[in-house]
């Protein structure tokens, strides 16, 4: 794999969007997360915690997009 090809995985990886199980409900790695290798993974880690904390930094209320994601799935379970 080039350097470009493992940068967009990395990218890819890093990003908030998962698809669903339409079974459960339960979220799904990203495939790229599935095609990186340990490092690749890690940076991918790295990356997407960094992004959540300036997602947060720029919220007035100082959450990410994944943490609204997650508010979200919360209040439209409840009756």
């Amino acid at each position: 794999m080039s350097e470009r090809e493992r940068e967009l995985l990395v990218e890819q990886a890093a990003s908030a969007h998962r698809t669903r199980d339409p079974l459960t409900g339960r979220a799904r790695p990203h495939p790229a997360w599935l095609d990186l290798d340990e490092d690749g993974r890690l940076e991918a880690f790295d990356a997407a915690a960094e992004t959540r904390a300036l997602e947060a930094a720029l919220d007035p209320e100082s959450l990410s997009s994944t943490a609204r994601a997650v508010l979200k799935r919360i209040r439209a379970q409840r009756p």
